[in-house]
């Protein structure tokens, strides 16, 4: 799998995310590494990053980590975003790196697809300053149903 190719596409796949100038600039299975950018117009009353555009980082990655983990199995797959939780812990300033991690294995899902034709699972995410300091943390709840039966290996 070319997972370089897969974040320069991912990157294009999400209009609004591309919009604000969020870089995708990692995506291994069930990882991914999305940047938010430190620009005058994504920022808030205080003049720190908004917390839309945080969530928008977030979910970008979270959707990354998803790509990452079933990039083979996209063909038969419909992922949506069900839910989320953020909990803003720090103001947050400058440049945000949102790291992204599946929390169940992807064996489980694609077992719970071939089960049920559907499936939930969570992305954990993790934003911070170029400080290193976590200025946020994000559950990024995920529904993803087949659209098409699975191949079956020959």
């Amino acid at each position: 799998m070319d997972y370089v190719a897969l974040a320069a596409g991912y990157e294009r796949m999400i209009p609004f995310a591309h919009h604000i100038g969020i870089a995708i600039r990692e995506i291994a299975p069930g990882t991914a590494v999305a940047v938010l950018p430190d620009a005058d117009e994504l920022k808030n009353h205080v003049g720190s990053q908004h917390a839309g555009a945080l969530f928008t980082v977030a979910e970008a990655a979270s959707g990354g980590a998803f790509l990452g983990a079933f990039a083979e199995h996209l063909a038969t797959l419909t992922p949506l975003a069900e839910r989320a939780e953020i909990a803003y812990l720090k103001i947050a300033r400058g440049p945000i790196t949102a790291s992204a991690a599946l929390r169940t294995p992807v064996d489980e899902v694609l077992a719970a697809l071939d089960a049920d034709g559907k499936a939930r699972f969570e992305v954990g995410v993790e934003l911070h300053d170029e400080a290193g300091v976590e200025v946020g943390r994000v559950t990024v709840h995920w529904y993803v149903r087949r659209t098409a039966p699975a191949e079956t290996p020959a």
